[in-house]
């Protein structure tokens, strides 16, 4: 086993302020959705703040999907736009594998130093989703504030499809999807670690994976 540098530090960045948007979007989000503390004066302007912070994140988020979607062509090999869409019959042999090895109906992983096939598609799905919830949430945040470049790039063309109601409901349904996905993601990740045992878990922190020579 070797250590091989697999993660470079704007990945890891991005992953983690990722990590910590999503956390502090679904808290503040869900308190806006449905407020349960009451201010005790007139200055106690809890769902302002509330709502601050969640836009805060949202800007955060968004910041952090723009460079990692940047990383896909400026970044090593791991980190490439070709590991999220398979382009190789190599990369498409590797999502069979690796949907078999979590079908039960093969006994390996296939080897991948860096995003298997079948995580990448994963990944891919989960951009997308990244994108309709930064689209539906400033497209609300639009209709508060009127006009704008906020307004030009997000609310005009989006109420024109839909009502603020439906981006709404869009917009908290994602969340819950968001979320089934990152348990998902855990799970393998642990699962993953136990099997290759190459440092999968901790290469998230320090970058680097022990790989077979």
């Amino acid at each position: 086993m070797k250590p091989v540098y697999v993660w470079e530090f704007p990945v890891r960045l991005t992953h983690w302020l990722g990590v910590l948007s999503i956390v502090i979007l679904s808290v503040t989000g869900f308190y806006i959705g449905s407020p349960f503390m009451h201010a005790t004066d007139a200055e106690s302007l809890i769902t302002a703040h509330m709502r601050f912070i969640h836009f805060t994140a949202a800007y955060v988020f968004t910041v952090s999907l723009i460079l990692r979607m940047y990383w896909w062509f400026a970044g090593n090999r791991y980190a490439r736009l070709s590991q999220f869409i398979p382009t190789t019959a190599e990369r498409l042999r590797n999502i069979r594998k690796t949907a078999k090895f979590y079908a039960f109906c093969q006994g390996n992983l296939p080897y991948t130093p860096g995003h298997t096939g079948l995580a990448g598609l994963t990944y891919t799905f989960l951009f997308l989703l990244y994108l309709i919830e930064i689209t539906t949430g400033f497209a609300m945040l639009s209709v508060a504030h009127g006009g704008g470049a906020v307004w030009t790039l997000f609310g005009g063309w989006s109420l024109s499809l839909m009502s603020v109601a439906n981006l709404r409901l869009m917009h908290h349904l994602i969340m819950w999807v968001i979320w089934v996905i990152v348990i998902i993601h855990v799970y393998t990740g642990w699962e993953n670690d136990i099997v290759e045992r190459n440092g999968l878990i901790s290469s998230i922190f320090s970058g680097y994976k022990s790989l077979d020579e």
